[in-house]
């Protein structure tokens, strides 16, 4: 895996790794309309893009889509990423039968919810370098 940089923060590759040493890891997250929602949704993002598992559609999930049911299904572990205390993507996950095994939500790394869609450079790499400790042990 190659390091990542962000906004001049690098965020070492090795950082970036799940506990559970799969490879088959469902990353579901919120894309909210406020800066915690969008921040999940980047997480979800850079963590796919560094092999800590795949990206997978919450949507789908919640619109029963049988296809991206079976393939979540399929999976060692799933990890929900909520933006803010409504955990839609947890009980999303939980309402279609799918158990999550990590649950992180961004407004409990130190981030207050606002209605900003864009995300910040620092807030990002600060970010998720907590994931990564989080998701490290």
């Amino acid at each position: 895996m190659a390091n990542a940089v962000i906004s001049g923060y690098i965020i070492m590759a090795e950082d970036l790794k799940c506990a559970c040493d799969s490879t088959n890891v469902a990353l579901f997250s919120c894309s909210g309309a406020s800066n915690v929602g969008q921040l999940s949704n980047q997480l979800a993002i850079e963590l796919t893009e560094k092999g800590v598992g795949k990206m997978m559609c919450a949507v789908g999930i919640g619109g029963e889509v049988a296809g991206l049911l079976r393939s979540a299904e399929g999976c060692d572990r799933i990890i929900a990423i909520d933006g803010c205390p409504l955990n839609c993507t947890k009980k999303t996950l939980e309402l279609a039968g799918l158990e999550v095994n990590r649950h992180i939500l961004v407004t409990d790394l130190g981030i207050k919810k606002n209605k900003d869609l864009r995300v910040k450079g620092p807030e990002l790499a600060d970010t998720l370098e907590k994931v990564s400790e989080i998701l490290a042990n």
